[in-house]
Parts: C-alpha cells; structure tokens; sequence
C-alpha cells in the first residue's frame, strides 16, 4: 500500500506522488505516517519531514503549515516549502551563520522573538540539505 501525498504553497505544488511513508514536524513532536493511519488533523511546525519513496529518502524545508491525512491521502499546506534539491548550499549556509549570529545578538524579549523564525527557517533549510536522501535514526 501507498501514500498520496500533496504538498501545496500559495504559488506551486511542492510534491505530488505516491510515497510509502511520511515522518512530519508537527508542534507536539513528530509523528510517522504509514498507510491505513488513523484520519487527522494537526499543524505543522518549521522543520524537515522525511519521505520515503522508491527505496529512498528525501527531505524537503516547511516553512510551518497544516497536514490532513485521511484514507492513504495526506495534503499539506504551506506557506513556504522548499524540497533539497532546490536549495543553494552556500546560500543555505550562510542564512544559517547570519540567523545564528542574530539570534545568539538578540536582547529583550522582542528581540529573541524577531531572531527565532528566521533561525528556525535557516536551519531548516540547512537540515534538509544535510538529511536529502539519508535514513532518518530510530531512536
């Protein structure tokens, strides 16, 4: 059995095909997803889900969003998703290094919160270049 996974942002469709299995960010931990899960409804957080298809794993960058699984389809929405292959290296690198600089720089409250998503969105992106077509470790 499959998955019909739709990955849709405001301006394309990221990932339209059958896959064997999902593993997802979503604000309460990660969950995987196999055919036959239970129907359900959950937000996504900034992160890196993991997709297994034609014996292999890929990553893409979510930039947040909503998932729906329901009878072996999962449709998520997006704001912003970016699959690995789309990624500069150097670029993702750099947004990284310039995140983190801010980030450690930020004083007061209003500050730290400003730094944080940009920092969740550089790392994402850097993770998904790290983790293209690597086994996600059970742990």
């Amino acid at each position: 059995m499959v998955l019909n996974l739709r990955v849709m942002a405001p301006n394309r469709i990221v990932w339209n095909s059958e896959v064997r299995e999902i593993i997802l960010s979503t604000n309460s931990g990660q969950i995987g997803v196999l055919p036959n899960h239970a129907p359900l409804l959950t937000a996504l957080d900034m992160g890196v889900p993991k997709i297994r298809h034609d014996g292999q794993w890929s990553a893409m960058a979510l930039m947040g969003g909503f998932a729906m699984i329901d009878n072996n389809q999962v449709t998520i929405l997006v704001n912003e998703a970016e699959r690995a292959a789309e990624i500069n290296p150097e670029e993702a690198q750099e947004a990284f290094q310039t995140a983190q600089v801010n980030s450690a720089q930020a004083e007061g409250k209003k500050k730290i919160i400003e730094a944080n998503p940009a920092f969740k969105r550089a790392k994402a992106r850097l993770e998904a270049l790290n983790n293209n077509e690597i086994k996600p470790s059970v742990t």
